[in-house]
């Protein structure tokens, strides 16, 4: 099995990664009652030898709703063989590295408007009362 590439500066080496193969439910027909195509890939983050301690941090805190004792899971099923949900199960490991390395986005520090954009804000709400207005006026008969 080759290693898994999660981008341009992070390769996961294959013995790193843990398979277990068991019947999967689903698409296959009777095929699914004799053959193991359901995948689970392991990938221990505690043990990892592959990345540093600021991404292992990094990965701890942002998969932490994803992780069982340090582990990620990942579970594939949907295709008849076993080749395609390997290949789904890398490719899904690999999305959730990627996501985890992201920087985090700054948090918005809330602002108040400015004086001229309060005034700006008031005189537009005068013009459209004003112009309310004067669709209101009705016609008299005296003119």
């Amino acid at each position: 099995m080759d290693d898994l590439r999660v981008n341009s500066q992070l390769v996961i080496p294959s013995a790193e990664l843990q398979w277990r193969f068991s019947r999967a439910s689903g698409p296959g027909g009777q095929n699914v009652n004799k053959t193991n195509s359901r995948v689970e890939l392991i990938f221990d983050l505690n043990a990892t030898s592959a990345l540093g301690p600021f991404r292992k941090k990094r990965l701890l805190i942002q998969l932490q709703h994803r992780l069982v004792a340090g582990c990620i899971r990942v579970v594939a099923a949907e295709e008849r063989s076993q080749y395609q949900n390997r290949q789904l199960a890398l490719s899904r490991l690999a999305y959730f590295l990627r996501m985890g390395l992201e920087a985090v986005p700054k948090t918005r520090k809330p602002t108040k408007p400015s004086q001229a954009a309060k005034k700006r804000r008031l005189q537009a709400k005068k013009l459209r009362g004003e112009l309310k207005r004067t669709r209101q006026s009705k016609p008299s008969l005296d003119a």
